[in-house]
């Protein structure tokens, strides 16, 4: 009986030991499926599959995370060539992971995608691909794609010098939440006061390029000033739109959005060094004619504008340490200017804004002293009040682009006001606020004609309207 028993037993023992052995022989046969963009042999240089023999790169391997507590373990894996395809109410989303971005890609022991998004980072694409909060406690969340919802590879960006890894990702399309007001403001109120304000700019500029009357040295140089306007709000509408990276360069934007500011107040600072200088000289009878004047300080602030702009160009790419960036989850990250190109065209802001200032004060103050007016200086003082209240304006408009780069909500939000603002407030005191251009206008297109005679008009009208025939 007793041999029997460890007959069966041992039997039952072998058993045992197979079936265990064959699970696990099956369970080691289950491969885990990857995801690879280009064929094996291949890796992303600038968005396209390139041979490893045309890289100095090595071929991509997936690393594998799992969590800290648990014994790791690599799993068997098999390569599937092929982009994922993206269901209807998807749309393809492209991640690149290096270092310093703020998106990090983990792949799992099951196959499985994960996709950290760093909350202190790219603050509106992660709104637009997930649909999160700011109020999140955490300091970052994630999103799991399984087998055919992604495609992984490595990715060699020769523009920004960069090795990342990459992966297309099959994102669930997630409606704009325009009842968000961070996103109303930024990305509907904001472009919206961009148009206006370039419209005003504009009219200002077209006014004073257009009637004869008003094209001497005063009208050319505001309507220089007002078109270098026109590019700065032009270069700022595109940066407002961070998710339109695959076509355009935030880079150049920043240049152009600086540059043309810095520009804009040179161009004020030539206006009013001219009117100081005109009651400064004994003899305003100068042999110099307008034309030449203006090409002397087109020159001068197109010279001087080329010389900073370069400085701070150098600045940026041989001293900046810190380079900021832009994106890093649609299209590969892209340089902004950083803080020390930035401000060497800020400082010589400064040094326009209070050089303007001693020129509004030593003007004043020789006006005060003189005790007769010729027909020049009448007209100069109405100049010299214009130049004054452009100062005024483009000044606090400075001083709050300048409040906004801190990048505190309520700041912005009031330099959007501001922009707008001062835009309007330029069109009313070098169009409507001059009762000269208004009649020109009420003359030439019978529009802001509010009943006006030539009695009682600036200076010299009389004479405008006898010359022009009126």
């Amino acid at each position: 009986m007793y041999p029997t028993r460890s007959l069966l037993t041992s039997l039952a023992i072998v058993f045992w030991a197979a079936s265990t052995r064959t699970l696990a022989g099956t369970a080691g046969d289950a491969a885990v499926s990857i995801g690879k963009c280009c064929e094996p042999e291949e890796i992303l240089m600038d968005d396209r599959c390139t041979p490893l023999k045309e890289t100095n790169e090595t071929k991509w391997r997936p690393e594998f995370a799992s969590a800290p507590s648990s014994k790791f373990v690599e799993p068997e894996y098999e390569l599937k060539i092929g982009r994922p395809r993206c269901a209807s109410d998807e749309h393809q989303w492209h991640v690149y992971y290096y270092p310093t971005g703020p998106d990090r890609l983990a792949i799992l022991p099951s196959g499985v995608l994960r996709h950290y998004v760093d909350l202190a980072r790219g603050m509106d694409e992660k709104q637009e691909v997930y649909g999160a909060s700011e109020n999140d406690e955490s300091e970052s969340i994630y999103h799991d794609y399984q087998f055919g919802h992604y495609c992984a590879d490595k990715a060699v960006l020769n523009g920004d010098g960069l090795v990342a890894m990459y992966a297309m990702l099959c994102v669930p399309t997630v409606a704009v939440r325009w009842s968000d007001t961070n996103y109303l403001l930024r990305h509907a109120v904001d472009p919206a006061f961009h148009a206006i304000s370039m419209a005003c700019y504009l009219i200002v500029a077209v006014v004073y390029f257009v009637l004869p009357q008003l094209r001497d040295l005063v009208g050319n140089i505001i309507t220089s000033m007002t078109l270098c306007l026109v590019a700065n709000q032009c270069a700022s509408t595109v940066r407002i739109f961070t998710e339109l990276g695959n076509h355009v360069s935030f880079l150049i934007a920043d240049t152009v959005m600086y540059v043309s500011l810095m520009a804009a107040f040179f161009w004020l600072s030539t206006l009013g060094y001219y009117v100081w200088n005109t009651f400064k000289s004994r003899n305003v009878f100068l042999r110099v004619t307008d034309g030449k004047k203006y090409c002397y300080y087109s020159s001068w602030v197109w010279g001087l504008v080329a010389c900073i702009a370069g400085t701070a160009m150098f600045a940026h790419f041989a001293l900046e340490t810190d380079k900021p960036t832009v994106g890093g989850m649609s299209y590969p990250a892209q340089e902004t200017m950083g803080w020390l190109g930035i401000t060497v065209m800020f400082m010589c802001i400064a040094f326009t804004v209070m050089i303007d200032l001693c020129l509004v004060l030593t003007t004043a103050n020789r006006i005060k002293r003189m005790s007769t007016y010729g027909r020049i200086h009448h007209k100069m003082k109405y100049s010299f009040r214009m130049f004054v209240f452009l100062y005024v304006i483009m000044s606090a408009g400075w001083i709050s682009l300048l409040l906004s780069q801190l990048k505190y909500d309520a700041l912005v939000y009031c330099h959007i006001v501001v922009n707008l603002s001062q835009a309007l407030l330029v069109l009313y005191v070098c169009v409507f606020g001059q009762r000269r251009v208004t009649f020109l206008l009420g003359k030439t297109c019978n529009c802001c004609n509010y009943g006006d005679t030539t009695e009682g008009l600036d200076w010299g009208e009389e004479m405008t309207a006898i010359n022009a025939g009126y």
